[in-house]
């Protein structure tokens, strides 16, 4: 498992020794895209203190807003499992979808067509030049995995996901599945 290539659809595991950066510590990042161009990718664990109708007036249901990444911070992205519904969606892989038509999207949020099971709405997204990001894996900032949940990636739990994908790599890593974020307060 460990040894994959990025591609669109696949998710990078921050390595334990990536500790020193505040936006990908214990980070699982879904890619979104990934070309020659650079990557494209959204971090789904690091929820964020507001929900989406603190940010959206029009939007009246308090779905929670995750940290994306270092990137654009002041403009909203989502992820979906609704591309039925939400007309110029763009595949990730395996029935996940990037944006669409959003004044859509807040219609159908509002009606109660779209769930927090169905969309997950990010400030940020992570960026990568071209290049960058295999030197990180170089370097050993990452862990390509397939994502093996699909479109229920949405719906894992953002508190553990890290800590249970370092269980699931198994080996040195479970040693860092229950080891304290800040190993300076053990």
């Amino acid at each position: 498992m460990i040894g994959l290539k990025p591609k669109k659809g696949k998710l990078l595991i921050a390595e334990p020794s990536l500790t020193g950066d505040v936006s990908f510590n214990r980070s699982v990042v879904l890619l979104a895209e990934h070309n020659d161009e650079g990557s494209v990718g959204f971090i789904l664990n690091k929820p964020l203190s507001y929900s989406i109708n603190d940010l959206v007036e029009e939007i009246e249901m308090p779905f929670p807003v995750f940290n994306g990444g270092p990137v654009e911070q002041d403009n909203l992205y989502f992820i979906h499992k609704v591309p039925d519904l939400i007309p110029n969606s763009v595949e990730i892989s395996d029935g996940i979808y990037w944006g669409g038509d959003f004044e859509i999207t807040v219609m159908l949020v509002n009606s109660g067509k779209i769930s927090q099971k169905d969309i997950r709405f990010f400030l940020g997204y992570s960026g990568w030049a071209s290049l960058q990001l295999d030197q990180e894996l170089d370097s050993k900032s990452w862990i390509v995995v397939v994502n093996k949940y699909e479109s229920d990636i949405i719906q894992q739990p953002a508190n553990s996901f890290w800590r249970d994908k370092m269980m699931e790599l198994g080996g040195q890593y479970l040693l860092w599945s229950n080891a304290p974020e800040n190993p300076s307060l053990n």
